[in-house]
């Protein structure tokens, strides 16, 4: 006992020797010793104090601050000063940065609606994701001298056009609502006077359908909210429809009847669709709609909590002048070689207002082309494995539920199930799913949906099933 005291109190005198020097060195030495040497102020490009000193002459200012106070009107300055935190080097920053990340949790999504998770090949994340050749250039303003990045958006385009069944695409948009409220913009453009309407059904995804009637409300054109099966074209004022295909609780509508009706009456159709699900089932160009929307995410793009994400854009080709965006196309150069080059690019940043079909000046080039690349690296027969593999999973997850006494609600899905959860109610299964760190979507207070990726493993199968399990029996053991 009397040697353990004499150790402690060796190590509290140690301690208070150690203290005493930090406050002396604290104290006593240059504080600019401690400022950091890998501070951010000297990586900006602009001016130095040099080059200050002549631009305020030239204003005929002594100051900065004197320059501001003729240029900024004192009923809008602060007199107080800026509440700035300490200046920091870089590596102080990332650790204080991976401290705040840390407190993330990581839930597995089955969240579904359009983001899902994806496995991005090692040789895309290295190559181009993580590549400053890639990602650097944010906007291509002289695109023909980038020949490499244009022979990948006309992959982009080329596979979206094959998967989508309409043969045409442009080299992506911003995300899938945006590209459904661009499609509205140009369907409300090709109608006709006395087509005064445009319909959205009431299964497209909720974020969507906000999307397009924010666009809308500077139209005159009315949105109607319907359910598919109630859509009426037979008057002809309606100037276009907005469908989901899967819809957004993942069942696969037959939508032949109402696109031919729809067609038939002089309305346009957009679909919004699913890439991976064209895989295997018949794709949205092939029932007939005119423009197919949508997102490339689920193609190798991180889901980075929520984006960003390259959309597509996709129609058929006697509508190709209409369509908002770039089109890469073939062309050859001043020698007569093959070479590739902006084909189009009718939006108001190159030609005048009154005359672009578009304001839309945003697309996802390094994003695109990821997907691009993801679509190269598995080929045809890799992404048809991928999209079966994606339908079995949701397949023995339908088999699991039923067996511990839970209905499915969907008859024909490809990745997604809505699950009747009345007996429990959703919230229970929300939260059962949740302490096992996994994401559900609540549809309602009677359903959930889960959707089911390339991510997805046995165990995941395995956990859901116990969530469910324990929302009824209060364990998740399964029987």
């Amino acid at each position: 006992m009397q040697r353990q005291t004499m150790i402690l109190a060796r190590r509290t005198s140690q301690a208070r020797r150690v203290a005493r020097q930090a406050r002396f060195l604290s104290t006593h030495l240059d504080q600019g010793l401690f400022t950091p040497t890998d501070n951010f102020v000297k990586r900006h490009i602009g001016p130095d104090a040099k080059e200050v000193e002549e631009m305020l002459k030239a204003c005929e200012v002594k100051t900065v601050d004197d320059l501001i106070s003729l240029v900024v009107p004192d009923s809008i300055r602060s007199s107080s000063e800026l509440r700035c935190p300490k200046n920091m080097g870089e590596n102080e920053a990332l650790a204080m940065f991976k401290e705040m990340m840390d407190k993330n949790q990581i839930f597995k999504s089955f969240i579904g609606a359009g983001y899902y998770d994806t496995i991005t090949p090692s040789v895309i994340l290295r190559n181009l994701m993580e590549n400053p050749a890639w990602y650097t250039p944010y906007t291509p303003y002289q695109a023909e001298i980038s020949q490499g990045r244009l022979e990948m958006l006309l992959n982009f385009q080329t596979m979206v056009g094959d998967l989508t069944g309409t043969g045409f695409a442009n080299a992506s948009l911003l995300d899938e609502a945006t590209a459904a409220a661009e499609a509205m913009t140009m369907c409300v453009n090709l109608g006709k006077k006395h087509q005064t309407k445009f319909y959205i059904a009431k299964d497209v995804h909720p974020h969507t359908i906000e999307v397009v009637l924010s666009r809308a409300e500077h139209y005159d054109t009315k949105m109607e909210l319907v359910d598919a099966k109630d859509m009426d074209f037979s008057k002809g004022d309606v100037a276009g429809v907005l469908l989901q295909y899967p819809n957004t609780t993942g069942e696969l509508v037959d939508y032949s009847a109402l696109i031919k009706s729809a067609k038939e009456n002089g309305a346009k159709v957009v679909c919004a669709t699913d890439l991976l699900a064209s895989t295997v089932v018949k794709p949205a160009g092939e029932l007939g709609a005119d423009v197919c929307v949508g997102s490339s995410q689920r193609f190798g793009v991180p889901m980075g909590f929520g984006g960003p994400h390259a959309a597509f854009f996709a129609c058929n080709q006697q509508f190709m002048r209409k369509m908002p965006g770039r089109v890469i196309g073939v062309s050859k150069d001043s020698r007569g070689k093959p070479a590739l080059r902006m084909t189009m690019q009718t939006r108001e940043q190159h030609i005048r207002r009154d005359k672009a079909t578009s304001n839309i000046c945003t697309a996802q080039a390094l994003l695109a082309n990821m997907a691009a690349a993801y679509g190269i690296y598995h080929g045809p027969e890799g992404l048809k494995a991928i999209g079966a593999k994606v339908h079995g999973m949701a397949k023995v997850m339908e088999a699991g539920l039923k067996k511990i006494g839970y209905e499915v609600l969907s008859k024909d899905y490809f990745d997604t199930l809505q699950v009747d959860t009345s007996s429990v109610g959703a919230d229970a299964v929300v939260k059962a799913a949740q302490e096992a760190k996994m994401n559900l979507r609540k549809i309602d207070e009677k359903s959930v949906c889960l959707s089911f990726d390339e991510t997805t493993l046995a165990a995941d199968i395995d956990g859901l099933l116990g969530a469910f399990q324990k929302a009824k029996t209060g364990d998740a053991v399964l029987p």
